[in-house]
């Protein structure tokens, strides 16, 4: 198949973590053509739907590992898939190459559907199960904040569409700097943020478990450094090997039929304790360190269902 990669520079990237550097790994492993090209570089030009940008080859030597073709402009409609892997944030940038995007289908596959990318964003999808999530407020309203801060005490208080833990707070309710925060969220952003109650299991670390085309095919636990409440690896979390609980399976025996249903190949959730905290469909990490821990090999389960679909 041709394959196109929609993902932020490849140069600078940790080959032994990054999934994109996995799956176009594995994919060429597995015969298929590939090319590469920068978000930036997508375009709609009269009824075409194009970028610029570069065929790619891949191994895995640091600082050596991707060589480029000459550099071209093409028709993505001649692809068979094409990914969408760029990190969030999911501002309107963002939002706008999910709609040319799915202007590729049904002729090319764009994976993860950019439709459904667009409409379930991480910290939005959960709200369909609130039963499995920790009690949630989304506002911008600083009087609801606190108003949910008087109910629950500790919180954790975010961007709505922040990623790899940025601007991630912990605010217990001793804390006094609720309103100085807000006030630094709202004076650059016109969006909402995301109040959660605080998980005291967040010290036992933040579970990303890996979903399939809808199925659970392993976990691994990102533990926070010393002194942090984030467990995000961007920010130094630590991750180690665990297995799926029976929680983690009835979790996502509910949520996976319906991100099978919506295009989604490759997820990722967080589960803190009992309860699901996002659904990332955006760009989801984690594939390299599970096949570390477990020896699976999540992007030759990701490629098999590709493939299916495009037989």
């Amino acid at each position: 198949m041709k394959i196109a990669f929609q993902m932020d520079p490849i140069g600078p990237i940790d080959i032994n973590a990054d999934s994109t550097f996995r799956l176009m790994e594995e994919a060429q492993a597995r015969g298929h053509e590939l090319f590469y090209y920068t978000p930036d570089k997508l375009a709609y030009d009269q009824g075409r739907v194009t970028a610029r940008g570069w065929p790619v080859t891949v191994q895995r030597v640091k600082g050596d590992h991707y060589t480029l073709g000459e550099a071209q402009e093409v028709d993505l409609a001649d692809y068979d898939v094409v990914w969408l892997r760029q990190d969030p944030p999911f501002d309107m940038f963002y939002i706008t190459t999910t709609h040319i995007l799915q202007r590729l289908s049904p002729g090319t596959l764009v994976v993860n559907d950019p439709f459904w990318v667009r409409n379930y964003p991480e910290k939005l999808l959960i709200l369909d199960f609130p039963d499995l999530m920790p009690p949630t407020a989304i506002a911008r309203d600083i009087e609801t904040i606190r108003a949910f801060r008087a109910r629950h005490g500790d919180i954790i208080l975010k961007p709505l569409y922040g990623n790899g833990g940025a601007g991630v707070f912990h605010l217990p309710e001793s804390d006094r700097n609720l309103n100085s925060l807000h006030e630094l969220f709202t004076g650059f952003s016109r969006e909402p943020l995301i109040a959660q109650k605080f998980l005291p299991d967040i010290a036992k670390g933040d579970k990303r478990v890996i979903l399939v085309d809808g199925d659970p095919v392993g976990a691994i636990n990102r533990v926070p450094a010393k002194g942090e409440t984030r467990s995000n690896m961007h920010v130094g979390g630590r991750p180690e090997k665990i297995a799926l609980s029976d929680r983690d399976r009835e979790i996502c025996a509910r949520i996976g039929p319906l991100l099978k249903e919506k295009g989604q190949v490759f997820v990722g959730i967080d589960v803190i304790g009992d309860y699901l905290t996002e659904i990332n469909v955006t760009s989801p990490t984690g594939i390299q360190e599970l096949e570390r821990f477990d020896g699976t090999n999540v992007a030759a389960r990701i490629w098999e269902v590709i493939e299916a679909k495009r037989s």
